[in-house]
């Protein structure tokens, strides 16, 4: 359902509990409404203090596809710039239901806490929506065309009648529904083959063994570089000459201790 160029009305009646934002004095609250590019601000209500009251209405002209408004509350200074108070985001899902929403709205500071909350009455005109929405389809219903009928097949003997015949024949060979035969004599048959095998097959005649390169080996087999017959272990053969001193045999047997010179 389309809300392209449906009136809102909005009364603001009022804000609670708001967040005070004077010391010695009260404060002075207005309310501001923003649609899009539209901005609406209600009178300030001097000394309102937390709990102020405006009850001022407004006519807002809904565009399709933004369905909520934004509400922000500033406390107005004469000497210095205005303080924030609080701002919160009304949606329009029950008042564009319903046609009617008098919810309170909940309004928050720059941290995410609680500023207080506003008051709005909202209206929208939810016949009119829907005679629009009934207007539209029944125009569109009245002003449809209808599909372009599509030509009919023209018959077959037409189709013949109007391609002319020439009365020369076709270029190719037509087609025969067998295939030619082939210039190549076919393969013999086992009964015509010219070869007949002989049966039983003769035996296959046995190779001789080849000669053997190598001596046959002795056994058992004997250890590398150990004599035959095999000695016992520890006895060498044949023995080692016995071993000879180094200095030459001495004259005489020596007397030990030496005697003294």
């Amino acid at each position: 359902m389309s809300i392209q160029g449906l009136i809102l009305e909005v009364r603001v009646t009022g804000c609670r509990k708001l967040r005070d934002t004077e010391f010695f004095t009260r404060q002075d609250p207005y309310v501001v409404l923003e649609y899009a590019t539209t901005k609406l601000r209600t009178r300030t209500c001097t000394d309102g203090g937390r709990n102020p009251s405006f009850d001022e209405k407004f006519h807002i002209p809904l565009i399709e596809g933004l369905r909520e408004l934004n509400v922000i509350v500033w406390n107005s200074n004469t000497l210095t710039h205005d303080d924030f108070i609080g701002s919160g985001r009304v949606y329009l899902n029950k008042v564009l239901t319903n046609g009617y929403d008098d919810s309170s709205w909940p309004l928050q500071t720059r941290h995410m806490r609680s500023a207080g909350e506003v008051k709005l009455i909202m209206h929208v005109d939810v016949s009119a929506m829907r005679n629009k929405m009934g207007k539209n389809i029944s125009a569109s219903s009245t002003h449809s065309v209808p599909p372009p009928s599509m030509p009919a097949p023209a018959p077959a003997s037409a189709l013949a009648s109007a391609v002319p015949y020439t009365g020369v024949p076709p270029s190719y060979p037509p087609a025969s529904a067998y295939p030619a035969a082939s210039s190549y004599s076919a393969y013999p048959t086992p009964s015509q083959s010219p070869y007949t095998p002989e049966y039983p097959p003769p035996p296959q005649q046995a190779y001789p063994p080849p000669p053997a390169g190598y001596p046959p080996q002795t056994y058992p087999p004997q250890p590398y570089g150990q004599p035959y017959p095999p000695q016992p272990y520890g006895q060498p053969y044949p023995p080692p000459p016995a071993a000879q001193s180094p200095y030459p045999p001495a004259p005489y047997p020596g007397t030990y201790p030496p005697r003294p010179y």
